[in-house]
């Protein structure tokens, strides 16, 4: 077993053993736990109880959280000429087309969302072997694929996210940085929270959400209540 680091101990010793504490005191706690010399990354695992091998099960969605989620994303727009001003103007940080098709081809994969029209996804198709694994596939339904680009490239800067439930059953997702006030943790960790019960599918009976943890870079794991709202 590995051997616990000092900050590790200290971290753990201001956890009580067993307690289930409510969101708001998660989110303070979770700073106070977090002693990397970066801005840590704050998380959600979030236990559902649906088996997402049926399609009827699967939960996935987007949530704009009100306070970002402190990372700056890059962006990569795959659009046609005439869009590509568009893409711009609202903070897109790659635009074009067949150049950036021919540079994932070459395994380049050094941005956070891609962002295309319907026109191109023809041209994508072939790339989902390189793009599918890493999450960057373009799609319709967290509005990725789509002729508005300019407001897609917007709400992803500012801080859309999109959340897909694992095969185990989790939906794990990032909803700040340690260095956020213990409200703005909470008030994210509650979109996406509330986001979830809404998508609960009509398929999945008995207890939908079965436990929430939080924790960030290095930390311990903090269990937090499921009664959400």
């Amino acid at each position: 077993m590995a051997k616990l680091t000092k900050k590790r101990k200290e971290a753990v010793a201001k956890l009580e053993k067993d307690k289930v504490y409510s969101l708001q005191e998660a989110s303070a706690l979770i700073k106070e736990i977090s002693n990397t010399k970066f801005d840590a990354s704050v998380d959600l695992a979030v236990r559902l109880g649906v088996d997402p091998r049926k399609a009827n099960q699967m939960v996935r969605g987007v949530v704009s959280l009100p306070h970002g989620t402190g990372k700056d994303v890059k962006v990569l727009a795959l659009v046609t000429p005439d869009k590509e001003a568009e893409a711009k103007e609202a903070g897109a940080d790659f635009v074009g087309l067949d150049e950036y098709l021919d540079k994932i081809k070459g395994g380049w994969t050094d941005v956070d969302v891609i962002i295309t029209m319907p026109s191109v996804m023809g041209k994508l198709g072939p790339l989902g072997r390189v793009l599918g694994p890493r999450g960057l596939m373009p799609n319709p339904k967290t509005g990725t694929v789509t002729m508005d680009v300019a407001k897609a490239v917007t709400e992803v800067k500012a801080g859309k996210i999109d959340f897909k439930v694992d095969k185990t059953g989790i939906v794990h997702a990032a909803i700040g940085k340690a260095s956020f006030s213990a409200d703005k943790i909470k008030e994210n960790a509650n979109e996406l929270l509330t986001t979830l019960m809404k998508l609960k599918p009509t398929a999945s009976k008995g207890v939908y959400v079965k436990s929430i943890f939080m924790s960030s870079t290095m930390s311990p794991s903090i269990a937090v209540e499921t009664k959400i709202g």
